[in-house]
């Protein structure tokens, strides 16, 4: 599933795309949505919280959209559509009259007034990208949670937001941390890590957990089971995190991060 740091590229290029500029296409296709038309509004902008996006909207209105697994938003230029925008995928449409972007897969679509964004985002931790997050809230928010595996915490999107699988494992090795432990026992600073890590990936040319873009170089821990730890040489191990019925996958090295 996307995590925060590419909710936020997302943002960066839509905004690039519509901020500023009134829609002449403005297509839902979601359920009881599908006969909303969004032409004629000016895009304020494009705000991520967490894994959610804001595409907010000057007659009063916000387009609440979540990738999930699979989702993704293709920007092209207006006319060159080819028929990309009447693919059955397709969930929503927003266009000017240079640019078109196309919502694929798109796993939550809510329209509701921006005033009212709290009823779909509200129930969210603090966003740990932006931009006046309180790092030492979050920090206290994760410990608050007692016993619960530190693994399961950071996946809490009520606790903070942001965080997926893939920064989970590598914030976590990073401070030599095992996924299991007790987020109470938890001192290290994995939240300021994570919004690092991310932030860094969000501003590089490619998505990348490591700082690094080369083949294979992206990740240090994360989908590498059975491979050597880039640390201490040890296989990568893989665990399961979570609540019953809802386990994540977790990796770790059991050398740098013992139980």
């Amino acid at each position: 599933m996307p995590e925060g740091d590419i909710v936020l590229r997302v943002a960066r290029r839509m905004d690039a795309a519509l901020a500023g500029q009134r829609l002449v296409r403005g297509e839902l296709r979601w359920g009881r949505l599908g006969d909303t038309d969004l032409a004629g509004a000016v895009v304020l902008g494009n705000h991520p919280v967490g894994k959610h996006l804001l595409t907010r909207l000057d007659d009063g209105r916000t387009l609440h959209t979540h990738l999930r697994m699979d989702g993704s938003w293709w920007i092209t230029r207006a006319g060159e559509e080819r028929g990309a925008d009447r693919a059955h995928r397709v969930r929503a449409v927003l266009g000017t009259e240079r640019w078109t972007c196309i919502g694929r897969l798109l796993g939550m679509v809510d329209l509701v007034r921006t005033r009212d964004e709290h009823l779909v985002v509200g129930h969210l931790g603090p966003d740990l990208l932006a931009d006046d997050v309180d790092l030492e809230e979050c920090g206290e928010r994760v410990r608050a949670q007692g016993d619960r595996p530190i693994g399961a915490v950071l996946l809490d999107q009520t606790v903070v937001a942001g965080i997926g699988t893939l920064y989970l494992a590598e914030s976590l090795w990073a401070h030599r941390v095992h996924p299991l432990r007790p987020a109470r026992e938890v001192t290290e600073p994995v939240c300021a890590t994570a919004r690092h890590l991310m932030l860094r990936s969000a501003d590089s040319p490619l998505p990348t957990a490591t700082g690094e873009t080369g083949p294979g170089r992206g990740k240090h821990v994360h989908g590498r089971r059975g491979r050597p730890c880039r640390r201490c040489g040890t296989p990568i191990a893989e665990l399961q995190v979570g609540p019953p019925g809802k386990e994540r996958p977790g990796f770790y090295c059991p050398h740098c991060q013992p139980a």
